[in-house]
């Protein structure tokens, strides 16, 4: 027998395995135009021995992600003519095929950790297929970003943005645009919005006007065995979904000393009230309510008044809304009842009656927000002294994107945590 009718004998027999061959054909087989001098479609012989992995000499070890894969036939009777590598979510590696067939090289990075089938399709010199089928996992990162998303789950004012605590410092811009674009938020109603940097370990979220009453949020990361950076890989996080409740806005003029508050847009209360005075002026801008206290013991010397001076004081707090972590509220404050709605006699609190503060405690929820016109102090700032997000113009706030701008400059300022819990 010639080596060329072997070797169609042997395809015959791959083909068919045992069969009664008729004029070429395997009884019971269809025939199809000149089916004479044309064999059926063969099923692909096992290529073990014709293509070379770049991890077989690893055998029994897992790969190093870092590490590219690389497929190439051996001998010069065979090709390859397709490669696809995938993970077990059905993610695939992207890869780069030469022009003669001889190699296969993957142009994407592997993830950490994670098990692969790497499949390789072959023809040999007569042009029937192979194939080889190739099971391997890669190494477990060395280190792992993880994300801690805030607040906690449950309902919230409109103005409460979305945190993202990074475990690890992140400065390099290539690696925040990975990190943001793994960072998924979605809410029903459906609203545009952008992270926001504001350290090398912390981003907020939010969109560009407040969000929708009564919406759905959620908030996910995809970074799990992602590269990020040199060795450092995402680790998983957990998921969060929050809602908003009623868009609930109190307005306060420290030029009039009232507080209006309004329910989806419709005024339902204006309270008479009194705000900082000279010296001690009320932040102007908007903020949000932080944390909610029925009773808190306030002390001059927490906000820097010396003990025993004319400006000291220590008392007993009553129904206190918090809107900065230094110590600004909406309280009780029944020793100035006579200034309220008529002057601003405070230490920059807001204060009220002790029946509207309550009123005001139970109607507000942690994420409302609190605005604050015609004092004489300073703007609320965003970020270093509770959520002053909404004071940040909107093309400032996507500057400080890695995807959308230029990020905020030698990684931001600091902040600190914002560590919410819903009202219950």
């Amino acid at each position: 027998m010639s080596h060329t009718s072997r070797i169609q004998a042997e395809r015959i027999r791959t083909v068919l395995g045992s069969g009664l061959l008729i004029g070429g054909l395997v009884a019971g087989a269809a025939a199809c135009g000149d089916s004479d001098n044309h064999l059926l479609t063969a099923k692909p012989y096992d290529a073990t021995g014709q293509i070379a992995f770049s991890g077989d000499e690893d055998e029994g070890r897992k790969l190093d992600p870092d590490r590219p894969l690389e497929v190439s036939a051996k001998g010069d009777d065979g090709r390859i003519t397709d490669v696809t590598a995938t993970d077990t979510a059905g993610h695939r590696i992207r890869g780069e095929l030469s022009e003669d067939g001889t190699r296969w090289k993957s142009t994407s990075p592997l993830a950490a950790g994670v098990r692969y089938t790497l499949r390789v399709s072959t023809e040999d010199g007569e042009g029937a297929p192979g194939r080889r089928i190739i099971e391997f996992e890669t190494a477990p990162a060395d280190q792992r970003l993880r994300v801690a998303f805030g607040p906690d789950s449950g309902t919230y004012g409109v103005g409460q943005p979305v945190t993202a605590e990074l475990s690890r410092s992140v400065r390099d811009r290539e690696a925040r645009g990975r990190i943001e674009s793994s960072l998924k938020v979605t809410s029903e109603p459906q609203v545009a919005g952008s992270w926001h940097w504001v350290d090398d370990k912390t981003l907020h979220y939010r969109p560009r006007e407040f969000w929708p009453a009564h919406a759905t949020i959620e908030v996910s990361s995809a970074l799990d065995g992602v590269k990020v950076t040199g060795s450092l890989y995402g680790g998983s996080s957990k998921p969060l979904k929050i809602r908003t409740g009623a868009r609930l806005e109190a307005v306060t003029d420290a030029r009039t000393h009232t507080m209006t508050v309004k329910r989806d847009g419709k005024v339902i209360r204006v309270l008479p009230v009194t705000t900082g005075k000279p010296g001690f002026d009320t932040r102007n801008g908007v903020k949000t309510i932080l944390a909610k206290e029925a009773y808190v013991r306030m002390r001059g010397t927490s906000v820097g008044i010396a003990a025993g001076s004319s400006e000291s004081y220590d008392l007993p707090v009553r129904w206190a809304a918090r809107v900065t972590w230094s110590g600004e509220y909406v309280h009780a404050a029944p020793w100035s009842t006579g200034s309220q709605g008529s002057a601003n006699v405070s230490h920059g609190c807001t204060g009220m009656s002790t029946s509207d503060a309550q009123w005001f405690f139970e109607t507000v929820r942690v994420g409302d927000i609190v605005t604050v016109v015609g004092s004489g102090g300073d703007t609320m700032t965003p970020f270093d002294n509770g959520f002053g997000d909404w004071n940040m113009d909107w093309a400032e706030w996507k500057a400080g994107s890695a995807l959308h701008g230029s990020g905020p400059p030698d990684g931001g300022g600091p902040a600190e945590a914002a560590r919410l819990r819903p009202l219950v």
